[in-house]
């Protein structure tokens, strides 16, 4: 017992652990071509056990505890969650990197609920994060892929064609089922019915958006 108290072996299976844990959700983040993978993953959730470990004996002295448990384990939560800000970007109107920052800060959790010494909610946490990562991607692309019906009014500037919308539209992929137009002395209002890919429609909004000729879009 000595000797393990020394060499802090129980440390030691927490680190190795952690290891493996990162090394798994790494794994299938390496093979999906993601910024955050092998490594990434590994170094984070070693870190966060190693962290957690520090921070559960630091206020211990003499056996007595003179200290908050939290102080350390506190702050691995808003460190990672700027380290996952990072990985998050915008391009022409997309947001990327969010599954990306997610993953971070659940190895994270993972690291700490290792170095806590809760070694079987660890391994099942990773199992499931691996799980949703691999299994459910097929079910996401899925899902986007699917068409979707959707009412839209669009104010245009006085005088802007139909034409002109569907057209923007269409370049997306969206249709036009229904459409009725009103006039008024500030804009032309189109009351629309969308037919197209569920993944376009927030892409052909900010597309729209971002003419001279069109004043606001709003999808239901």
């Amino acid at each position: 017992m000595e000797v393990v108290r020394t060499l802090r072996i129980d440390l030691l299976v927490k680190l190795l652990l952690a290891a493996l844990m990162g090394g798994t959700v790494g794994f299938e983040r390496e093979l999906a071509g993601k910024p955050a993978g092998l490594r990434t993953n590994i170094l984070i959730c070693v870190g966060a056990a190693l962290l957690m470990d520090l921070s559960v004996r630091i206020g211990i002295v003499e056996g007595q505890r003179i200290g908050d448990p939290s102080r350390i384990a506190a702050q691995i939560v808003t460190g990672v969650g700027f380290l996952g800000a990072g990985t998050i970007m915008q391009a022409q109107g997309t947001v990327m990197g969010l599954t990306s920052a997610a993953t971070i800060w659940v190895v994270a959790a993972i690291g700490m609920t290792l170095g806590a010494g809760l070694f079987i909610e660890g391994v099942g946490a990773t199992l499931l994060v691996t799980f949703v990562l691999a299994g459910l991607g097929g079910l996401e692309r899925w899902v986007r892929r699917a068409r979707r019906v959707a009412g839209a009014t669009i104010r245009a500037r006085p005088g802007t064609s139909l034409s002109t919308v569907t057209a923007a539209l269409k370049t997306h992929g969206i249709t036009i089922l229904e459409d009725r137009m009103y006039d008024h002395p500030e804009d032309r209002t189109f009351e629309l019915k969308l037919s197209g890919p569920s993944r376009q429609f927030e892409v052909a909004s900010e597309a729209l958006s971002a003419r001279d000729d069109i004043l606001s879009v709003n999808v239901d």
